[in-house]
């Protein structure tokens, strides 16, 4: 019983969320910052870096019980971050409704970080947005992802910094 009174609080409360809560916690002009550093990020490097704020799980996550991890690694594919050259593309993904945090890492690059660097970016970022700062919270982890592809994958004159896709902030 007290399973289904969990699923359904979980249900409702991603039914009560929606987007203007995304745009709330990250107004327009804050978007934009964000979008200009992750231009400016992408020249010192040969990776990617997306940036999505979602503020509920659809509902056919919910129904099959889905965690934020599984909608992170989903939205990996469906933003092509995937789709580098080198593998070394990362998503940072906030999903409101359970106040999650994931990265989500390529290959080619996870295999140069280990799990507790990666950890501790996000607790990094936890912490910001337990403060309500989101955009400086993203801003710290956008530099952190940077410093590590910067170290793993600098951008040289036979390797220049690829800006392959948007570096538009995705809201839903």
């Amino acid at each position: 019983m007290a399973r289904i009174w969990s699923r359904l609080r979980r249900f409702l409360t991603h039914r009560w969320i929606d987007v203007g809560d995304a745009h709330q916690a990250l107004p327009r002009a804050a978007l934009e910052r964000l979008e200009r550093r992750i231009a400016a990020s992408e020249q010192r490097h040969t990776g990617e870096v997306c940036i999505c704020v979602e503020a509920a799980l659809p509902a056919s996550y919910l129904l099959r019980d889905a965690t934020a991890r599984e909608r992170a690694v989903a939205m990996f594919g469906k933003l092509r971050v995937w789709d580098t050259e080198h593998n070394n593309g990362v998503l940072i993904y906030l999903l409101l409704a359970e106040h999650a945090i994931e990265l989500v890492a390529d290959r080619g690059l996870n295999r140069h970080v280990d799990a507790q660097r990666w950890q501790r970016m996000v607790e990094q970022l936890r912490n910001a947005l337990r403060a309500g700062q989101y955009e400086d919270g993203l801003t710290t982890a956008l530099e952190e992802v940077s410093a590590v592809l910067v170290e793993h994958f600098p951008a040289t004159q036979d390797r220049p910094g690829a800006n392959t896709l948007s570096n538009r902030i995705d809201l839903r």
